[in-house]
């Protein structure tokens, strides 16, 4: 006979589990509830032979495994998110059972109700500014019918592409700054996050602003404009906002 665990997703408050249906676990499992204190985890069985120490260390290596099991987690915190505060769990936490989640529920409970009360009501906004890649200026005189420029022309025009390109990413930086107070001003709390690699995000150019947003529920509509106001006031820069969603930077557990 196989093995097997609770897999937690995330963490709430006296939760029903009837608020649940419809959205199921890992390899289509039934998600149930395990109540300690005020405390509400989510959880679902999974088999030890996937989820085990030695099982977990090769299967987060297979990138389609990792994707599928993320995406699932990521619609259990989301569906948990609709019914009240939610702390998400860091993926691939395990227990051997019941007992053993209300043994870290106790462990934990300081630090997530305080997580809780800061989350209740609020949702996380993500957004990020990018400064395209300008397409480089061929000047005139390098055209094939143009004569021979000296050594010293071309040092010059070099030195003023530099400059002009040093200049561009320092108004996209103050104007990024601009964005971030902006955006502070009409959220309850925020994070800059470092910028993403174009190779993981897609995008083409400069990534000048990476935030994240905590935003009252019934202050969204003031956060939208403010954002559609910043995006046309500042045509130069691409801005890719998105969001409400459950407050992943905001509400992760810090997990021992």
């Amino acid at each position: 006979m196989t093995e097997s665990a609770r897999y937690m997703y995330a963490i709430s408050r006296n939760l029903d589990a009837e608020a649940l249906a419809g959205c199921h676990g890992l390899a289509q499992g039934q998600l149930d509830v395990v109540q300690h204190r005020r405390l509400s985890a989510v959880v679902s069985t999974v088999d030890l032979s996937d989820y085990g120490e030695e099982a977990l260390r090769r299967n987060l290596e297979r990138l389609e495994w990792l994707e599928e099991t993320a995406r699932c987690h990521e619609a259990v915190v989301r569906t948990v998110a609709d019914h009240g505060p939610v702390a998400p769990l860091r993926l691939a936490t395990i227990c051997l059972d019941d007992d053993a989640v209300r043994k870290r529920l106790d462990e934990w409970y300081f630090a997530l109700d305080q997580i809780l009360d800061r989350v209740a009501g609020r949702a996380e906004w993500s957004v990020k500014a990018i400064a395209p890649v300008e397409p480089e200026r061929v000047p005139a005189e390098s055209a094939v019918s143009a004569p021979a420029v000296s050594g010293a022309a071309y040092l010059e025009r070099k030195r003023q592409q530099t400059q002009s390109k040093t200049e561009a990413a320092d108004r996209a930086m103050a104007a990024a700054e601009k964005m971030h107070s902006a955006l502070v001003d009409v959220s309850v709390a925020s994070r800059r996050l470092p910028s993403q690699d174009p190779r993981l995000s897609g995008h083409q150019g400069s990534m000048v602003l990476n935030g994240a947003y905590l935003v009252d529920v019934d202050g969204q509509g003031r956060f939208e404009e403010t954002y559609r106001s910043l995006e046309g006031g500042h045509p130069e820069l691409l801005l890719d906002v998105r969001g409400p969603w459950p407050p992943y930077s905001f509400a992760m557990l810090e997990q021992g």
